[in-house]
Protein backbone atom coordinates (compact mmCIF):
# COMPACT_ATOMS: atom_id res chain seq x y z
CA UNK A 1 0.00 0.00 0.00
CA UNK A 2 1.53 3.04 -0.94
CA UNK A 3 0.85 6.72 -1.75
CA UNK A 4 0.83 6.53 -5.34
CA UNK A 5 -1.31 3.10 -5.68
CA UNK A 6 -3.64 4.94 -3.26
CA UNK A 7 -3.65 7.95 -5.54
CA UNK A 8 -4.86 5.42 -8.37
CA UNK A 9 -7.56 4.01 -6.35
CA UNK A 10 -9.12 7.49 -6.07
CA UNK A 11 -8.49 7.90 -9.46
CA UNK A 12 -10.50 4.48 -10.70
CA UNK A 13 -13.17 5.27 -8.22
CA UNK A 14 -13.50 8.90 -9.58
CA UNK A 15 -13.06 10.52 -5.83
CA UNK A 16 -10.90 13.59 -5.06
CA UNK A 17 -6.83 13.42 -5.57
CA UNK A 18 -6.73 15.25 -2.59
CA UNK A 19 -6.42 12.93 0.09
CA UNK A 20 -8.31 15.10 2.97
CA UNK A 21 -11.51 15.34 0.86
CA UNK A 22 -12.36 11.97 0.40
CA UNK A 23 -15.11 10.69 3.00
CA UNK A 24 -14.24 6.90 1.60
CA UNK A 25 -11.41 4.90 0.26
CA UNK A 26 -12.37 1.83 -1.72
CA UNK A 27 -8.83 -0.75 -1.00
CA UNK A 28 -10.61 -3.55 -1.59
CA UNK A 29 -9.90 -7.00 -3.14
CA UNK A 30 -6.35 -5.45 -3.82
CA UNK A 31 -3.69 -7.41 -2.14
CA UNK A 32 -2.72 -5.44 0.36
CA UNK A 33 -0.72 -7.40 3.07
CA UNK A 34 -0.28 -3.95 5.42
CA UNK A 35 -1.65 -1.05 6.24
CA UNK A 36 0.24 2.28 5.47
CA UNK A 37 0.66 5.86 3.43
CA UNK A 38 -3.38 6.42 5.02
CA UNK A 39 -2.06 9.66 7.00
CA UNK A 40 -3.40 11.91 5.05
CA UNK A 41 -6.84 10.81 4.52
CA UNK A 42 -7.87 12.45 7.82
CA UNK A 43 -11.06 13.25 6.99
CA UNK A 44 -12.10 9.30 5.86
CA UNK A 45 -15.79 8.56 7.07
CA UNK A 46 -15.73 4.78 5.36
CA UNK A 47 -12.35 2.83 4.60
CA UNK A 48 -13.23 -0.55 2.55
CA UNK A 49 -10.14 -3.10 3.14
CA UNK A 50 -11.98 -6.71 2.85
CA UNK A 51 -9.98 -8.67 0.54
CA UNK A 52 -7.11 -8.09 1.13
CA UNK A 53 -3.84 -10.37 3.01
CA UNK A 54 -3.78 -7.80 5.95
CA UNK A 55 -3.00 -9.78 9.09
CA UNK A 56 -3.28 -6.84 11.54
CA UNK A 57 -4.40 -3.31 11.93
CA UNK A 58 -1.30 -2.02 12.97
CA UNK A 59 -0.31 1.09 10.56
CA UNK A 60 -4.27 2.43 11.24
CA UNK A 61 -3.25 6.44 11.15
CA UNK A 62 -5.53 8.36 13.94
CA UNK A 63 -8.66 8.57 11.62
CA UNK A 64 -10.81 10.38 14.02
CA UNK A 65 -13.98 11.18 11.60
CA UNK A 66 -13.55 7.08 10.59
CA UNK A 67 -17.28 5.39 11.43
CA UNK A 68 -17.65 2.10 9.57
CA UNK A 69 -14.23 -0.19 9.05
CA UNK A 70 -14.81 -2.64 6.66
CA UNK A 71 -11.80 -5.63 7.19
CA UNK A 72 -13.44 -8.83 6.14
CA UNK A 73 -11.71 -11.49 4.51
CA UNK A 74 -8.47 -11.16 5.36
CA UNK A 75 -5.77 -13.29 7.74
CA UNK A 76 -6.37 -10.76 10.74
CA UNK A 77 -5.63 -13.18 13.98
CA UNK A 78 -5.91 -10.45 16.82
CA UNK A 79 -7.37 -6.79 17.38
CA UNK A 80 -5.04 -4.15 18.00
CA UNK A 81 -4.63 -0.43 17.22
CA UNK A 82 -8.43 0.64 16.95
CA UNK A 83 -7.19 3.34 19.53
CA UNK A 84 -6.33 5.27 15.75
CA UNK A 85 -10.38 5.22 14.99
CA UNK A 86 -11.90 5.38 18.48
CA UNK A 87 -15.42 7.16 17.17
CA UNK A 88 -15.83 3.94 15.26
CA UNK A 89 -19.56 2.79 14.89
CA UNK A 90 -19.22 -0.22 12.49
CA UNK A 91 -16.52 -2.59 12.20
CA UNK A 92 -17.21 -5.85 10.20
CA UNK A 93 -14.03 -8.42 10.66
CA UNK A 94 -15.72 -11.37 9.59
CA UNK A 95 -14.31 -13.98 7.81
CA UNK A 96 -10.75 -13.90 9.58
CA UNK A 97 -8.43 -16.03 12.09
CA UNK A 98 -9.72 -14.24 15.27
CA UNK A 99 -9.73 -16.72 18.32
CA UNK A 100 -10.50 -13.58 20.65
CA UNK A 101 -12.64 -10.65 20.13
CA UNK A 102 -10.27 -8.11 22.20
CA UNK A 103 -8.85 -4.48 22.11
CA UNK A 104 -13.02 -3.04 21.28
CA UNK A 105 -13.36 -1.23 24.51
CA UNK A 106 -11.53 1.72 23.26
CA UNK A 107 -14.21 2.48 20.47
CA UNK A 108 -17.06 3.81 23.29
CA UNK A 109 -19.70 4.49 20.07
CA UNK A 110 -19.02 1.13 18.19
CA UNK A 111 -22.80 0.35 17.62
CA UNK A 112 -22.41 -2.61 15.11
CA UNK A 113 -19.63 -5.71 15.44
CA UNK A 114 -19.54 -8.26 12.93
CA UNK A 115 -17.31 -11.16 13.75
CA UNK A 116 -18.74 -14.31 11.92
CA UNK A 117 -16.81 -17.12 10.15
CA UNK A 118 -13.65 -16.61 12.75
CA UNK A 119 -12.19 -19.09 15.65
CA UNK A 120 -14.39 -18.17 18.48
CA UNK A 121 -14.92 -20.90 20.84
CA UNK A 122 -14.38 -20.04 24.44
CA UNK A 123 -15.90 -18.19 26.56
CA UNK A 124 -12.73 -16.07 27.46
CA UNK A 125 -12.54 -15.40 24.08
CA UNK A 126 -16.14 -13.07 23.91
CA UNK A 127 -15.49 -11.78 27.63
CA UNK A 128 -14.24 -8.55 26.22
CA UNK A 129 -17.83 -8.20 24.63
CA UNK A 130 -19.31 -6.79 28.23
CA UNK A 131 -17.09 -3.91 28.03
CA UNK A 132 -18.66 -2.68 24.15
CA UNK A 133 -21.96 -1.16 26.15
CA UNK A 134 -22.42 0.79 22.84
CA UNK A 135 -23.46 -2.15 20.90
CA UNK A 136 -26.53 -2.74 19.07
CA UNK A 137 -26.05 -5.11 16.96
CA UNK A 138 -23.95 -8.02 17.35
CA UNK A 139 -23.28 -11.18 14.75
CA UNK A 140 -21.69 -14.11 15.80
CA UNK A 141 -22.22 -16.63 13.59
CA UNK A 142 -20.51 -19.51 12.46
CA UNK A 143 -17.91 -19.45 14.69
CA UNK A 144 -17.52 -22.58 17.61
CA UNK A 145 -18.71 -20.63 20.49
CA UNK A 146 -20.56 -23.15 22.76
CA UNK A 147 -20.98 -22.57 26.40
CA UNK A 148 -24.49 -21.32 27.57
CA UNK A 149 -22.84 -19.11 30.04
CA UNK A 150 -21.92 -16.84 26.72
CA UNK A 151 -25.37 -15.44 28.06
CA UNK A 152 -24.38 -13.65 31.62
CA UNK A 153 -21.42 -12.09 28.70
CA UNK A 154 -24.73 -10.61 26.46
CA UNK A 155 -26.57 -9.62 29.28
CA UNK A 156 -24.15 -7.01 30.35
CA UNK A 157 -24.13 -5.30 26.99
CA UNK A 158 -27.07 -2.63 28.24
CA UNK A 159 -29.05 -1.70 24.81
CA UNK A 160 -28.17 -4.65 22.53
CA UNK A 161 -31.27 -5.47 20.40
CA UNK A 162 -30.02 -7.72 17.12
CA UNK A 163 -28.19 -10.48 18.00
CA UNK A 164 -26.94 -13.61 15.85
CA UNK A 165 -25.46 -16.77 17.10
CA UNK A 166 -26.88 -19.13 14.35
CA UNK A 167 -23.84 -21.94 13.22
CA UNK A 168 -22.81 -21.66 16.65
CA UNK A 169 -23.18 -25.27 18.89
CA UNK A 170 -24.51 -22.88 21.93
CA UNK A 171 -27.68 -22.75 19.99
CA UNK A 172 -28.56 -26.11 20.44
CA UNK A 173 -27.21 -26.35 23.98
CA UNK A 174 -29.43 -23.94 25.40
CA UNK A 175 -32.88 -25.74 25.85
CA UNK A 176 -35.99 -23.39 24.73
CA UNK A 177 -33.02 -21.14 23.17
CA UNK A 178 -35.00 -18.79 21.39
CA UNK A 179 -37.00 -18.03 24.71
CA UNK A 180 -34.32 -18.20 26.84
CA UNK A 181 -32.59 -15.94 24.88
CA UNK A 182 -35.37 -13.20 24.85
CA UNK A 183 -36.17 -13.35 28.28
CA UNK A 184 -32.59 -13.25 28.99
CA UNK A 185 -32.34 -9.83 27.21
CA UNK A 186 -35.04 -7.72 27.40
CA UNK A 187 -33.77 -5.22 24.22
CA UNK A 188 -33.58 -7.27 22.11
CA UNK A 189 -35.82 -6.94 18.81
CA UNK A 190 -34.24 -9.23 16.41
CA UNK A 191 -32.90 -12.60 16.86
CA UNK A 192 -31.18 -14.72 14.55
CA UNK A 193 -33.65 -15.19 11.09
CA UNK A 194 -36.40 -12.86 12.71
CA UNK A 195 -37.41 -9.90 14.51
CA UNK A 196 -38.71 -10.48 18.33
CA UNK A 197 -42.50 -9.03 18.42
CA UNK A 198 -43.82 -8.46 21.77
CA UNK A 199 -46.85 -10.60 21.59
CA UNK A 200 -43.17 -13.60 21.35
CA UNK A 201 -41.51 -11.93 24.23
CA UNK A 202 -45.06 -11.75 26.24
CA UNK A 203 -45.36 -15.67 25.57
CA UNK A 204 -41.37 -15.95 26.15
CA UNK A 205 -41.60 -14.23 30.09
CA UNK A 206 -44.75 -16.30 30.98
CA UNK A 207 -43.21 -19.45 30.02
Amino acid sequence: MTKEALLEICKQNQLYRTPSLNDKLYCNFKGFSQIACLEDYVNLKALFLEGNVLESLEGLPPLKELKCLYVQQNCIYKITNLEAVENLDTLNISNNQLTCLEGLSCCKNLRTLIATHNHLATLESVEHLAECTSLQTLDLQNNQLSDPAILDILKQIPDLRCLYLKGNPVVSNIRNYRKVIITSIPTLTYLDDRPVFDNERKVAEAW
